[in-house]
């Protein structure tokens, strides 16, 4: 077909500041992590989908499967979704303490 693209399960963008191997990026609404590391200003692929362990708000409780929002602030997953973007769904539960947890993004 004459149409098609790309597959879609990575994307080209240019950060502003230096991205980390690994860190998520919040790109509007699409949460992308990155493959490798991207200078500022020079463009980079991320990943927008599949399994990520990320870091989260450290106090949430999250249940397996709840949505969870990327605080684009502290840059970090949280329950929250007042003034929070929602970017995925949990994929393994993480209790009060924990600074990780898996989410299956832009799901």
């Amino acid at each position: 077909m004459k149409n098609y693209v790309q597959d879609g399960k990575t994307i080209s963008f240019t950060p502003t500041a230096a991205v980390a191997s690994g860190e998520a990026v919040l790109l509007a609404t699409l949460l992308v992590v990155a493959i490798g590391a991207i200078a500022a200003d020079t463009e980079g692929t991320g990943v927008t989908e599949g399994v990520f362990e990320l870091p989260k708000k450290s106090t949430d409780v999250v249940a397996l499967g709840v949505d969870l929002y990327w605080d684009d602030t502290e840059k970090e997953l949280t329950t929250t979704a007042t003034d929070n973007t929602k970017v995925g769904k949990a994929w393994l539960a993480a209790g009060n303490g924990a600074e990780t947890v898996w989410v299956k993004i832009n799901a």
